[in-house]
């Protein structure tokens, strides 16, 4: 199954509700064709709502546009646009079995009932469920409802494809092994998708491209890796992963006139003490199997959490040497904002 290569642009397209509740600023967006786009962000941050915009589901403030290759929808419902949604809530017809389920976007179409059967025997073979074709929706587990949810969008071949939080009600396993699915099942598509969630490691693990939202406005755009390497400002450094704030003082080399610099826990090495940059004291630590974490303190203001793949015990109140990768020290374009300025971000 192929899927035409759709790119969805967004103009000056911000929200305000009728209670004067502004839920999105107003900004622009490109999704290149056959693009995995991910908003992330925390609860309230626009994601959703932004999202709602490009499936038709609401509109945008006067002067707004959405275009789907130069097309403009902004007028057109969601019935018009030929999107596929997949909700946290799967959204699924109760009263029906699996395959019916699959069924019901062809049918509102009025596809040919051969072409409905051999579409829906695709999906079911392509979602790995065609044992499950005949029971009803409410004898499923929540990964089978997410895999039939998706296999219904995917149906109707739509132009592009919208994930609304997807796997949020699902245990921490599961959601690991759909994400998986989810990812291998875009890529081969090639589908034009955009794809919302508060969780970060999901968003690393699916996006071409992360947008970084923060009070109805975007924090930053770029790859996962741009995202986790170069923050563009502290709101992003602090909610991608853990990050560390360590003194200028340390390495004024390379803080860049910076009062401080930011380095990523997997970037600091327990080392012996002739090769460290500072020692820090356990306050705690946490065996994980495969790393353990711990925190130091007496280096900066704030704690040091350091990933370690040493096996050894560390004992609360020990001091232990660490050295600082350079290449994972990190400054920031612009300074944390002040009380004022975040409240208007």
């Amino acid at each position: 199954m192929t899927s035409e290569n759709t790119a969805v642009s967004l103009r000056a397209c911000g929200k305000t509700f009728a209670d004067g509740t502004r839920a999105l600023e107003q900004l622009d967006l490109e999704v290149g064709g056959g693009e995995t786009l991910v908003l992330l962000g925390p609860s309230g941050c626009g994601k959703t709502t932004l999202l709602r915009i490009v499936a038709g589901l609401e509109m945008p403030d006067a002067g707004g546009r959405v275009l789907f290759n130069d097309e403009d929808v902004s007028a057109r419902p969601i019935e018009k646009r030929n999107v596929g949604m997949v909700f946290q809530s799967y959204a699924l017809f109760p009263n029906m079995s699996v395959a019916e389920n699959v069924a019901y976007g062809l049918r509102v179409r009025r596809a040919p009932k051969a072409e409905i059967a051999a579409r829906v025997a695709e999906m079911l073979a392509m979602m790995r469920i065609e044992e499950l074709a005949e029971r009803r929706v409410d004898q499923l587990s929540g990964g089978q409802r997410q895999r039939v949810a998706l296999a219904r969008a995917i149906a109707v071949r739509p132009r592009v494809l919208l994930l609304d939080e997807p796997l949020t009600a699902l245990d921490a396993l599961l959601r690991d092994r759909l994400r998986v699915e989810i990812d291998s099942l875009l890529r081969s598509l090639g589908i034009t998708a955009i794809y919302v969630t508060h969780d970060q490691a999901e968003a690393m693990a699916l996006g071409d491209r992360i947008v970084v939202m923060s009070h109805g406005r975007i924090a930053q755009i770029g790859t996962p890796q741009e995202i986790y390497h170069r923050p563009a400002n502290d709101f992003v450094a602090d909610f991608i992963g853990t990050v560390n704030r360590l003194p200028a003082r340390f390495f004024p080399e390379q803080a860049n006139g910076s009062t401080e610099l930011l380095v990523r826990p997997e970037d600091l090495d327990v080392v012996p003490a002739a090769e460290a940059d500072f020692t820090g004291r356990v306050t705690s630590s946490l065996f994980l199997g495969n790393r353990t974490r711990l925190v130091l303190e007496g280096i900066g203001p704030e704690p040091l959490v350091v990933e370690s793949a040493l096996r050894g015990r560390f004992d609360v109140g020990t001091d232990v040497p660490i050295r600082v990768k350079r290449e994972g020290l990190m400054t920031l374009p612009n300074t944390r904002p002040s009380p004022t300025e975040q409240r208007t971000l």
